[in-house]
């Protein structure tokens, strides 16, 4: 079967709606989301919703910190849809906000990217807002939701002390990142020896691996579709038909390899350098591999919407989202924080030590729906 060709740099952005009819189905076949709450939460108080943020906020409203911080502590309450980690690492960050802002709890809503996107997508479509703040693993979300007018404009002052890796990867008022990691390879330190792992992309299609690899799925896992994409651009589709013939084991999120490789059900995988090194902080026989072809860089972008019902509490927790404390529990947590102010623990290299697979906003937009549709070509499923 002829593949599509590789994703050339430049290409311009379709819109998302392939990614989203495809989430949206898978997410009608997965049943309900998982999701997780906050232990404490105040009552909301739910007048002052969009009215509020109507009159309050201007085009291209910068921070004001006091006056934020008094509006979400009347607000009391805000709901994040988040799919950039996992949901214990979620609640954490959610628990370490509220601690800086007492009174204001955070409500976390956790699933993987394309199904998160879907759920908002919903949301929009019903005209019920529920979410908040919006922190997606596909960064082609949100040009998507810009030209639905459904972003809010809002410009952190924390935005300003991005780490030069990201910058690029914003545009100003709408969108910034907030997390990231790096897409590597993992292996399983009891099953495999560190000279016998593989140490590049391409080692994976030797036939040793046959049945001993994991990978999670694009359809699902946002970063998993960056990774997807940057492979296709690296060496063609072709890479995916050999990739195919070792039959590997395939997930849904970009986290499932991990489990399968803790669990002893495969040796080898794909996974993301933040769950990886939190699982090995925990004891589990795993660990990771900077592949000599480049490990992809996923950025994790997060936005406030437009309707949020409670537009205080949405834009100081996007501040938070950028400043120096929510970033140093990213670091606490192995999440790769988007600032360099911090202090890291060991195990990782910094990203200017790292050679990286960095792809454009366009690219993933056009990449992620045909890479969606090989895949499951593919490896049919």
């Amino acid at each position: 079967m002829d593949r599509r060709p590789p994703v050339q740099a430049g290409q311009s952005t379709p819109g998302q709606h392939n990614v989203s009819a495809i989430a949206e189905t898978q997410a009608t076949r997965q049943g309900k989301l998982t999701m997780s709450r906050t232990i404490s939460r105040r009552a909301a108080t739910a007048g002052l919703g969009a009215f509020g943020a109507a009159t309050v906020f201007s085009r291209g409203a910068r921070a004001d910190i006091a006056a934020l911080e008094a509006g979400a502590q009347k607000e009391g309450t805000l709901t994040w849809y988040i799919a950039q980690v996992d949901t214990d690492t979620a609640e954490v960050m959610g628990r370490a906000f509220t601690k800086q802002y007492p009174g204001v709890t955070v409500q976390v809503i956790r699933t993987t990217g394309q199904v998160a996107y879907q759920r908002l997508m919903q949301d929009l479509k019903n005209n019920s807002p529920q979410c908040d703040v919006f922190s997606t693993t596909d960064i082609s979300h949100m040009p998507a939701l810009k030209a639905r007018n459904a972003l809010a404009e809002f410009v952190p002052q924390n935005a300003k002390d991005l780490a030069p890796a990201f910058k690029g990867l914003t545009e100003e008022g709408l969108y910034y990142p907030s997390t990231s990691t790096l897409m590597l390879l993992i292996y399983n330190t009891q099953r495999v020896k560190a000279e016998e792992a593989p140490k590049s992309w391409t080692d994976l299609l030797d036939p040793k691996w046959r049945g001993r690899a994991a990978f999670g799925h694009p359809a699902f896992s946002g970063y998993v579709g960056v990774w997807t994409v940057a492979l296709t651009k690296q060496y063609g589709w072709q890479y995916f038909d050999k990739l195919a013939k070792n039959k590997p084991q395939i997930g849904r999120s970009g986290n499932d390899p991990i489990t399968m490789l803790n669990g002893g059900e495969r040796d080898v995988g794909l996974g993301p350098l933040a769950t990886t090194m939190l699982m090995q902080d925990k004891g589990n026989p795993i660990a990771i591999q900077y592949p000599t072809d480049g490990a992809v860089l996923c950025i994790g972008p997060s936005a406030v919407l437009a309707n949020a019902p409670h537009p205080n509490a949405a834009r100081l927790f996007a501040e938070w989202l950028l400043s120096r404390e929510f970033a140093q529990v990213c670091a606490d947590a192995r999440v790769d924080p988007v600032r360099e102010d911090v202090t890291t623990k060991p195990g990782v290299k910094k990203l200017s030590e790292v050679k990286l697979l960095r792809l454009t906003t366009p690219e993933i937009a056009k990449g992620i729906p045909e890479s969606i549709e090989n895949w499951r070509d593919t490896f049919g499923s």
